[in-house]
Parts: structure tokens; C-alpha cells; sequence
């Protein structure tokens, strides 16, 4: 009963938080919607370096980071999504295999 309960409140706290999005958009002013959009940003890239570089308590090695590099260049140049996944996976299991950490 309690895990029902609390899938019920998860529910109506996540349907009430997208309820007040629009609701509330008009009352937020629009340096402060820009600030949220570029701090939405800056948490997205910090996620995908932390993931990108550190692997534990260290460093990812060199292969990781320059996999993913290349994945940012690609869709900085708008490649399909698969091609920049595919090209980033590659990179890195090439460099790998060639016994770069």
C-alpha cells in the first residue's frame, strides 16, 4: 500500500510541475527564462565531461575523451544522430584496440 501511495504523490507532483510550467511562464521574466535555458545547457555539458573524462576515482584514459570529442564535432556540424553515435563509438574502440588507454 505505501509503494502505491507513493507512486500516486510521485504522479501528481510530476503532473503538477508540468501543469505550472505554462502557467507560470508568463509571470517569469525573460532574462530569467534566459538564464534557466543557459544554465540547462551548462548542466548537459558538465554532465557528458564528467562522464567523458573521469571513470571512477580517475581518469577515463585517452580514448573516451576523444571519442566523445568527436561525437561534439559531428553534431556541431549537424550529422544524423546515428552518425555521430556510430563515429564516436568507432573512434574510441579504434583507439582502444590500438592500446590507447
Amino acid at each position: 500500500m505505501t509503494l502505491l501511495i507513493a507512486i500516486a504523490v510521485l504522479a501528481a507532483g510530476t503532473f503538477a510541475f508540468r501543469f505550472a510550467g505554462p502557467l507560470l511562464q508568463a509571470r517569469i521574466p525573460a532574462r530569467a527564462q534566459n538564464l534557466m535555458t543557459i544554465s540547462a545547457t551548462v548542466l548537459l555539458v558538465a554532465v557528458v565531461a564528467t562522464s567523458a573524462l573521469a571513470e571512477g576515482h580517475g581518469f577515463a584514459g585517452f580514448a573516451r575523451p576523444v571519442g566523445v570529442a568527436v561525437g561534439g564535432v559531428l553534431a556541431w556540424r549537424k550529422a544524423p544522430f546515428l552518425v555521430v553515435v556510430i563515429s564516436a563509438a568507432a573512434v574510441t574502440a579504434l583507439l582502444r584496440l590500438a592500446s590507447v588507454p
